[in-house]
């Protein structure tokens, strides 16, 4: 997969069923965690403005054994698209783990956030169940917004 449209965010299949999302950004750890814990920092960047999708509704309770709903309306949808799963460990400023339970074919995500000299490397990775999950996610274009959702958030970060 190589470089995203950003050259500054990394996109690899590194194997049959993981996909993982490398970028640095010019902040500490603490400051690059509190932009994917505190909700209303998360909600400014994670959608990304081209997809057309709106945020209907959100609950989000970052915490070990927490949870989280998004639903989402798309022009092209009738309903909207609903993207829930549990937090599986949230420890503050190094990492996070999230299931992704909307499908069976959901991954589970998990983000590091490791600081050097001020910077943090931030490295995502999504582990699907099978590789069909994996190449089903890639086919629909599902995997393709990182960059543009990695730029809204460097974006950020420079307010905080």
């Amino acid at each position: 997969m190589g470089d995203a449209n950003d050259s500054r965010t990394m996109i690899e299949r590194r194997s049959e069923r993981e996909l993982v999302v490398t970028r640095t950004f010019d902040a500490p750890a603490r400051i690059v965690f509190e932009a994917w814990a505190r909700p209303e920092l998360f909600l400014r960047w994670w959608i990304p403005k081209a997809s057309g999708v709106t945020l209907v509704s959100s609950s989000m309770d970052i915490r070990t054994g927490g949870t989280y709903r998004l639903e989402l309306d798309h022009p092209s949808s009738e309903q909207p698209m609903a993207f829930f799963g549990t937090y599986k460990e949230v420890t503050p400023p190094s990492q996070m783990v999230w299931t992704n339970e909307e499908s069976p074919d959901g991954a589970v995500t998990t983000v590091t956030f490791a600081e050097k000299d001020g910077r943090t490397l931030v490295v995502l990775t999504d582990r699907y169940p099978s590789k069909e999950a994996l190449d089903a996610a890639i086919a629909s274009d599902s995997t393709g917004a990182f960059d543009e959702q990695f730029g809204e958030l460097d974006a950020i970060l420079g307010t905080l």
